[in-house]
């Protein structure tokens, strides 16, 4: 079994059951620009891409100025006006805090911008379990690997020890392209099949099989060390 010392943690659809309101969110936005809104299947399946690449896969014609207008508008939708539930999914929580304790460090890197993450932190009380955060408007959108890249250098972890767990494509391929380790989640957006395609190391069909997944032989092996590098990583 594989040693990591650093959990990277897709957000929407892997810890997050927030797809409703994503997809109701994005067909408002169309609507509000008199725009035909795209089919919830195919606004779910860019899910976990940053805003502007999910927009431009949906509206490939769409001009840069269109492209700003529909994710003011998503953002007004989702943060604001949309109340649909975005519940974590079940024990989410309590298996991040789980390996939090255990030594791990943890890590986001999500599609979601830096104002939706941190609202999402808080909402959830996740805030301080996590040690290292990157979000799609900060950096490259997945399936580009510098989110993953500027992690590993932030908190001081070689990608040979680290672990890349999502519930899409993209969290795969970025994994794949910064030379890390990958775990699938078939409970998200995309189905096990397409994850199993990009051969990760397993696919749990619920995030409680963490843990045991990880087993005995791959908690950190120094995790005083690991500790140390938080260390560096903040100073």
């Amino acid at each position: 079994m594989m040693k990591f010392d650093l959990l990277v943690f897709d957000w929407d659809g892997t810890l997050m059951d927030s797809e409703a309101r994503i997809v109701a969110s994005m067909s408002a936005a169309f609507a509000d620009l008199g725009l035909q809104p795209p089919p919830p299947a195919q606004a779910r399946d860019v899910i976990g891409l940053g805003l502007e690449q999910a927009i431009r896969r949906l509206w490939p014609e769409s001009a840069p100025t269109q492209r700003l207008d529909l994710i003011q508008r998503y953002r007004h939708h989702f943060l604001e006006a949309n109340d649909t539930p975005t519940p974590l999914f079940e024990q989410a929580a309590e298996v991040v805090t789980e390996l939090h304790a255990a030594g791990y460090l943890l890590a986001v890197a999500t599609g979601k911008s830096r104002r939706g993450l941190d609202s999402a932190l808080r909402q959830t009380g996740l805030d301080a379990v996590f040690h290292a955060t990157r979000c799609a408007d900060e950096t490259f959108s997945k399936p580009h690997p510098q989110m993953l890249l500027e992690l590993l250098d932030e908190l001081g972890t070689d990608a040979g020890r680290c672990l890349m767990i999502g519930d899409t494509e993209y969290d795969l391929q970025m994994a794949r392209n910064a030379g890390v380790a990958a775990l699938g989640v078939s409970y998200g957006v995309h189905a096990p099949e397409r994850l199993l395609a990009l051969e990760p190391l397993g696919c749990l069909s619920a995030i409680a099989e963490l843990p045991q997944w990880l087993g005995q032989g791959a908690r950190p092996e120094h995790p005083s060390s690991v500790t140390g590098a938080l260390e560096v990583a903040s100073a």
